[in-house]
């Protein structure tokens, strides 16, 4: 059904990427679809090291000593953590079986921060075992960990005390004023028993001058457990680097255009509760921004060079950020119907593979639709409104309630891809639902020549 009009129907193109482009050119997409008979990822991690190497040469590049911890909660794909541990970043974990799964893939104990609130026992243990870096949550958590590492481990226990942020008072996360004094002091009677490393937040959002603001905070807290005699000499920002998905013109005609009547059933989202698929600053340039700011208080000094004069490490947790352009996903079309001037396609997969609809939301980036036979150059051009639903028995599991507006007609066996699903989309939210098989992960390397080589991710679990 195609719909020849001057329907303007919103768009969101997805920034150039020469990597996703390459697979697609190869063919290798439908032979994959066939073999797995079902949704796959496909991973790229070579975009996962040069989105690595760009941040750490943000960092020296504005002459701040710093380290960068891999979220791991991001996406489990253990090429990620390999690639981590071969370019000398650090992984964030929060389990016993993240922490396992970072010292099977090489990264070393040492090169983990432990972070999460209430932390199980196991994984207190281990971390004092690993000597890891743990960021504690709260005081009888801090007592548990000094009752580990008092109880004969060989090495002290390791820890940042995490701050609760002033301006986010009703956060679970992190310590007020007076606990921290409490630990502080607790900290300084533990002894040889522990080694307070400094100070951690956890701040929702991506503003950087917040971050800023809350960063300096942290280095005057340093310098003032310095005084009690405590090491202090580290401080970590947390993730929240945003990414840009696609370009500032787009992002902004899309939300002028985006309406009720451009979405399935007449769906509506408050557009406030859309990621923000562009930001002026992101990744390394969103870290280079951070450092140049001027945080409140600091009598004109960047945040940079407040870091320097202290001389304050300073610890990042980015996990989009470091999987912008990582991988995409793909779905086969198994059927199609036609409802109120558009098509409802239905895929071989379900939305907890694209998990923005954990927030009640979507994911907006639009699908490439990669048909078995391709359009004829002679065709005259349509456009073929579809939205896209799951293979389930729930009305609300869609993929895209937004009506796409695609270049032909889609039909049973032609492939959609989503881009740029790498960061949180591909298993935040999976689920073996209708005892469907989770999607498998495939990781695609040397896309340089005709032929790229793939192979299965090697996650243990």
């Amino acid at each position: 059904m195609a719909v020849r009009t001057r329907t303007r129907w919103p768009a969101l193109p997805v920034l150039p990427d020469a990597a996703t482009d390459a697979v697609v050119a190869s063919g290798l997409l439908p032979e994959l679809a066939h073999a797995f008979g079902g949704p796959f990822h496909f991973l790229l991690p070579d975009a996962f090291t040069a989105n690595l190497r760009a941040l750490q040469g943000t960092l020296e590049a504005a002459g701040v000593d710093g380290f960068i911890y891999y979220a791991k909660k991001a996406n489990k794909a253990a090429v990620f953590v390999e690639q981590a541990a071969a370019h000398g970043a650090g992984l964030d974990i929060a389990s016993v079986a993240e922490l396992r799964e970072a010292l099977g893939h090489g990264i070393r104990g040492e090169h983990l921060v432990v972070t999460g609130p209430a932390k199980n026992p196991a994984l207190l243990r281990l971390a004092v075992t690993h000597s890891a870096l743990i960021a504690v949550d709260a005081l009888d958590e801090l007592d548990a960990v000094i009752a580990i590492a008092s109880a004969g481990h060989i090495r002290p226990a390791r820890v940042l005390l995490r701050v609760l942020p002033p301006l986010q008072p009703h956060s679970r996360f992190g310590m007020t004023d007076g606990e921290l004094t409490t630990a502080l002091e607790r900290c300084r009677q533990a002894g040889e028993a522990l080694r307070t490393e400094g100070f951690s937040f956890h701040l929702s959002g991506y503003a950087l001058q917040p971050r800023a603001d809350l960063a300096a905070r942290l280095v005057e807290l340093c310098l003032k457990a310095r005084v009690m005699g405590l090491e202090a000499g580290r401080i970590s920002i947390g993730g929240g680097l945003p990414v840009s998905y696609t370009d500032a013109d787009s992002w902004r005609a899309f939300l002028e255009t985006q309406r009720p009547a451009h979405y399935h059933a007449g769906k509506s989202f408050d557009s406030g509760d859309f990621y923000p698929y562009h930001s002026p600053e992101s990744g390394a340039h969103a870290l280079a921004a951070l450092l140049r700011a001027r945080p409140q208080h600091a009598h004109g000094k960047t945040l940079a060079k407040i870091l320097t004069n202290a001389g304050v490490e300073l610890l990042l947790e980015p996990g989009r950020a470091l999987l912008d352009r990582a991988g995409a996903t793909v779905f086969t079309v198994q059927g199609t119907k036609d409802r109120d001037g558009h098509q409802l396609l239905t895929v071989n997969g379900t939305s907890l593979s694209l998990s923005e609809q954990w927030f009640g939301s979507e994911y907006l980036p639009d699908p490439l639709l990669i048909p078995l036979v391709p359009l004829n150059p002679a065709t005259a051009p349509g456009v073929f409104p579809a939205s896209v639903g799951a293979a389930t028995c729930l009305e609300s599991d869609m993929l895209t309630w937004r009506k796409i507006a695609f270049p032909q007609r889609p039909r049973p066996g032609d492939l959609l891809l989503y881009p740029n699903t790498a960061g949180y989309q591909m298993d935040s939210n999976e689920s073996p639902f209708h005892d469907l098989p989770l999607p498998p992960k495939v990781v695609v390397d040397r896309i340089d020549r005709p032929r790229p080589r793939w192979r299965l991710d090697r996650h243990f679990t």
